[in-house]
C-alpha cells in the first residue's frame, strides 16, 4: 500500500513539473468560475416567460354584443348569448400559427363575468347561453390544455358594474373573483391587469364617476401578487404596480421602445427585473369584434414589423384576434395570422451560422465552457464570455462555409446572468476589409433582431461589444433572412354570416361654413379638422338616411382638443336639433383607432351636428374622418 502511494505521489509529480515546463497540456486545478450575476436577474419564472415570445389575446364578451371597446357597466346579461361559441377551433390556430398560448378577457372594464362567478350577479348565469348554465373561461382554458398551450387571465380591477367600486368593499370582491380563476381552472401562465382605473360608471345605478386616486393603495397589489403566488407560484403577474414581473409596453400599437431594458432603478440597491410585453389588435377596428371591421385587418408586412418592434427587442408580443358574435374568430384576422405565422416560419426556418466556426477576441480563462462557438451550437443556454476586466473592445467573429445573404442579425445574452450589454456594431467582411454594416447596437438583453439596412453577402461576420455594464455573456449569434410578403387569403376577407355591415355614404355633397371643415372628410387620415369651438356643423347636400357614424381621432400624436366624449345631433333644417347619440371614445389616448357608433335606429337629415364634450386636453374638438353609415 505504501508502495503505491509512493508511486503515484511521484507521477503526479512529473506531470506538474512537464505541465509547467510545457511539454504536456496541464489540466486545470479548478474550473473556471462564470462571471457573477450582473445587477438584477430574472426569476426562473420570467425565464420561461421570455422563452415564450408571443401568444394570442382574445376579447370576448358584453360589448361584443354592444359594439362598445368600454361598456359602461348597466349591460342587460342577456344580450349575450353566441349561437356558435367554439373556443377548440380558436385554440387550434394558435397552436398552428406557433403562438405559446393565449389569454382570455374574463371581466372588462364593464365589470360582467364570463365564468359562473359567485362574487357578483352581473355575470354568465343570468344570460340565456345554455340556459345560464355556460362558462366561457372553462371552455378556454378546456381548449387550450387539450392543445397543448397555455392559459392565461384578462380580470380588469376597474368594475364600472359594481356598486362598491371605489370602497373596500370592493377589494372583497375583486380578491375573490381572483381566487375563483386561480383554483377553478388548472394551470394560469399569466394574470394581466389593466391599468384603466376609475371615471364614469353605472356603479350600481348611481350613474357616477369615481375616483381611486393612487390605485396601487386602493387595490393593494402587493397583497394581490402575494394572494397569487400562494395559489399558483408559477403565474406571471402583468402590471401590478411593479410588484409583478412584467409591465406594459408603452403603446397599444405593437411595440417597445428600444434600447429595451427588462431592468428598472439600473445601478440602484433596489433595481429589479421587470420585463415589457407590447400589445396590439390584430385589427385596426379595435380590441373587441366589430361589424365591417375585415376591411381593417392588418397586413402581413405590418404584423411582421410588429414583431421586430416586440420580440425583436426583447419584449414579448401579446397579439388580438376578437371573436364575433356567434363566438368564432374571425376569418379576416386568421387569415392575417397564418400569413404572420408563415413569415415568422420562414424567417426562423434558416441560420445560416447555425454550426459556424467561430472564434473571439478572447475567451474566459481559456476554458471551453465560454468558447465563441458556444454562440452557434443552437443551446440558448451555453454562452462566450471573456475575462471579468473586459467590457468593451472584444469581439466574436462567425466564419461561414461559404458565402450566404441575410439581412437580419439575431443575437441573445444569458439573461441569466443579467441584462449587460450597452452598446455594440456588427461587421461584415467585404472587399477585403471589415465594413459596418449595422452601428446603432444599444443593448442586446433577452434578444435582438437587428434587421439590416440591405441584405449582405458574405463568409465573415463579427459583432462588436463596444461598452458593457459587465463581461459580456453572448448565448446566440444568428444570420436569417427577411422573408417576402405572404399574401393574405381574399376569401377571407368575405364577411361572416353573422356579420352585419356597416358601409360609409357618399360625401362628395357635403360642405360647411366652418373653417377647414372640409379636411373631416377629405379621406386623408393625416388631415384633420380642429375647431376654436367644440361644434362641427355638416350640410349633406340632400336628405339621407345612415344608421351610425365612424370618428377617427387624429393621427400625429397630438392629444390636444382630441374628442374624448361626444354628443351627435341631426336636424332636417340646420335650426331645429335632436340628439341620437352621446358617449365617451374609450381608451382613445393609448389607442387612437377610428371609433364606430350606431344608433338603435336608422334616421333620416339633411344636417348633423358633432359636437365635443370633452377633450383629452385643452379645449375644443378635432376629427381627422367622420363618416356616416349606412
Amino acid at each position: 500500500m505504501n508502495i503505491r502511494h509512493t508511486i503515484t505521489k511521484k507521477i503526479l509529480r512529473w506531470v506538474l513539473v512537464l505541465c509547467f515546463a510545457g511539454f504536456v497540456p496541464c489540466p486545470s486545478l479548478a474550473a473556471v468560475k462564470p462571471p457573477a450575476p450582473c445587477g438584477a436577474v430574472p426569476t426562473e419564472r420570467q425565464v420561461n416567460w421570455l422563452r415564450m415570445e408571443w401568444y394570442a389575446f382574445v376579447h370576448f364578451g358584453i360589448n361584443t354584443f354592444t359594439g362598445k371597446e368600454w361598456g359602461y357597466g348597466d349591460e342587460k346579461p342577456e344580450l349575450f348569448n353566441p349561437s356558435g361559441f367554439d373556443p377548440e377551433s380558436a385554440a387550434k390556430v394558435f397552436k398552428k400559427a406557433g403562438m405559446a398560448g393565449m389569454i382570455y378577457t374574463a371581466k372588462h372594464h364593464d365589470g360582467f363575468c364570463l365564468w359562473p362567478t359567485g362574487s357578483t350577479t352581473h355575470n354568465i348565469t343570468r344570460s340565456p347561453w345554455k340556459k345560464g348554465k355556460g362558462d366561457v373561461v372553462k371552455g378556454f382554458a378546456n381548449a387550450c390544455k387539450k392543445e397543448g398551450i397555455k392559459f392565461g387571465i384578462y380580470l380588469s380591477p376597474w368594475d364600472r358594474n359594481n356598486a362598491e367600486y371605489g370602497r373596500p368593499g370592493y377589494l372583497r370582491v375583486y380578491e375573490r373573483q381572483i381566487r375563483e380563476i386561480l383554483t377553478s381552472y388548472g394551470p394560469i401562465f399569466e394574470m394581466w391587469f389593466d391599468g384603466a382605473n376609475g371615471g364614469d360608471g353605472y356603479y350600481g345605478g348611481t350613474r357616477e364617476k369615481r375616483n381611486i386616486g393612487n390605485s396601487d393603495k386602493y387595490y393593494n397589489f402587493e397583497r394581490i401578487v402575494k394572494l397569487i403566488r400562494s395559489i399558483q407560484p408559477d403565474c406571471i403577474v402583468w402590471g401590478a404596480a411593479q410588484h409583478g414581473d412584467v409591465v406594459w409596453g408603452g403603446s397599444e400599437k405593437g411595440f417597445v421602445k428600444y434600447p429595451c431594458w427588462n431592468v428598472i432603478n439600473m445601478d440602484k440597491q433596489e433595481e429589479k427585473w421587470i420585463s415589457l410585453e407590447a400589445d396590439t389588435p390584430i385589427n385596426g377596428a379595435g380590441w373587441f369584434w366589430h361589424p365591417g371591421q375585415n376591411a381593417r385587418v392588418k397586413s402581413p408586412e405590418q404584423l411582421m414589423q410588429v414583431y421586430y418592434d416586440s420580440v425583436g427587442r426583447g419584449a414579448n408580443l401579446i397579439l388580438n384576434l376578437a371573436m364575433d358574435r356567434s363566438g368564432r374568430l374571425d376569418p379576416a384576422d386568421v387569415a392575417a395570422l397564418n400569413s404572420l405565422a408563415e413569415m415568422r416560419r420562414r424567417l426562423l426556418s434558416h441560420d445560416f451560422a447555425a454550426g459556424a466556426e467561430a472564434s473571439a477576441s478572447e475567451v474566459r480563462g481559456k476554458d471551453d465552457a465560454f468558447k465563441a462557438s458556444n454562440v452557434t451550437d443552437g443551446n440558448i443556454e451555453s454562452y462566450w464570455c471573456p475575462e471579468d476586466k473586459t467590457t468593451g473592445g472584444c469581439w466574436l467573429e462567425i466564419k461561414l462555409s461559404k458565402d450566404a445573404t441575410f439581412d437580419v442579425v439575431r443575437l441573445r445574452e444569458q439573461i441569466r446572468l443579467g441584462q449587460r450589454v450597452k452598446s455594440f456594431r456588427l461587421e461584415a467582411f467585404l472587399d477585403g476589409n471589415w465594413q459596418i454594416v449595422d452601428g446603432e447596437g444599444k443593448t442586446i438583453g433577452n434578444q435582438v433582431l437587428r434587421k439590416l439596412a440591405k441584405p449582405v453577402t458574405t463568409d465573415r461576420v463579427r459583432l462588436v461589444i463596444t461598452d458593457s455594464r459587465a463581461c459580456p455573456c453572448i448565448s446566440e449569434f444568428s444570420l436569417l433572412r427577411h422573408p417576402d410578403p405572404v399574401a393574405v387569403d381574399e376569401t377571407s376577407l368575405l364577411c361572416n354570416e353573422s356579420e352585419e355591415t356597416s358601409a360609409p355614404l357618399p360625401r362628395d355633397k357635403w360642405t360647411s361654413e366652418m373653417t377647414g371643415a372640409s379636411k373631416a372628410w377629405d379621406g386623408d387620415d393625416s388631415t384633420f379638422w380642429q375647431g376654436n369651438g367644440n361644434k362641427l356643423i355638416v350640410n349633406l347636400g340632400e336628405e339621407v338616411s345612415f344608421s351610425g357614424f365612424s370618428y377617427l381621432p387624429k393621427q400625429n400624436g397630438d392629444f390636444n382638443a382630441m374628442t374624448d366624449r361626444y354628443r351627435f345631433e341631426v336636424s332636417s333644417d340646420g335650426e331645429k336639433w335632436k340628439e341620437v347619440a352621446s358617449g365617451e371614445f374609450p381608451n382613445i389616448r393609448a389607442n387612437p383607432i377610428l371609433q364606430t357608433v350606431t344608433f338603435d335606429r336608422a334616421v333620416k337629415a339633411r344636417f348633423f351636428r358633432f359636437i365635443g364634450i370633452s377633450s383629452l386636453e385643452g379645449k375644443g374638438a378635432s376629427a381627422a374622418e367622420i363618416n356616416l353609415l349606412k
